[in-house]
């Protein structure tokens, strides 16, 4: 544990999802290996194009929707609609077929192994004190086993712009009824996670458990107020 900045207290924490409480890099992978085949399988069509092709239009669809990159699963459906289009379906076929493949997509995208001191750590804090999620990604903490510890849930999209964007922060503020420097967020990412943070009042801890060096990391625009490497170590703040 790192302590950047004198802690003020701590009434309250939200807490970023993907990447902090699991590790969400091997469920990602597996998502995309195994859409592809599920698309090539039900619509051979789409491996007409490469994987690279697939991506160049999601990045123009971001291009002529600004606000797809803040609600992923609407990005992907839209990736896939559009994408078959091209590929000569009609437009009524080609978003049955989005619709088909998201539902495969949330399915898989579900499959998370959340580790026991994740349980352990959400436990004992949400019995000393109101937990609440602020996510950019379509992971449902329901299924995942996660929702039981929060107050509130915040995803970007329904819930808003992503992180760094001031929307879900303010909510969750809102929602808490608490001044903004009482609240601590906690999560992986140094610009959604921590800028976003300090820069709409929270205090903000870095969950660098890869080891990555503060002044190394070029996303790192803004000082967390503490970085950890063991989720366990947040229990050490609470007494």
């Amino acid at each position: 544990m790192q302590i950047y900045r004198s802690l003020s207290p701590i009434h309250a924490m939200s807490f970023d999802l993907d990447d902090t409480l699991y590790d969400n890099r091997p469920v990602i992978r597996h998502v995309e290996e195994q859409v592809a085949l599920w698309l090539f399988e039900h619509h051979p069509v789409t491996a007409s194009k490469p994987l690279a092709w697939w991506k160049t239009l999601k990045v123009q669809l971001a291009k002529d929707d600004p606000w797809l990159p803040h609600d992923v699963s609407l990005w992907r459906f839209e990736q896939i609609r559009h994408g078959l289009m091209q590929l000569g379906y009609g437009e009524p076929e080609a978003r049955i077929a989005a619709t088909d493949a998201m539902q495969e997509v949330h399915r898989l995208r579900n499959l998370v192994d959340v580790p026991d001191a994740t349980h352990r750590v959400l436990r004992e804090l949400a019995a000393k004190m109101p937990l609440v999620a602020i996510t950019n990604g379509n992971v449902d903490p329901e299924k995942i086993g996660l929702a039981q510890y929060f107050q509130l849930i915040l995803r970007a999209g329904p819930d808003g712009h992503a992180k760094p964007y001031p929307d879900m922060f303010l909510r969750a503020q809102q929602f808490l009824g608490l001044p903004a420097k009482s609240i601590l967020h906690v999560g992986d990412h140094p610009i959604k996670d921590v800028m976003g943070a300090k820069k709409h009042g929270f205090q903000a801890c870095w969950y660098n458990d890869r080891g990555r060096s503060l002044r190394a990391t070029a996303k790192a625009k803004i000082l967390p107020d503490i970085e950890i490497n063991q989720i366990e170590q947040l229990s050490l703040l609470i007494r």
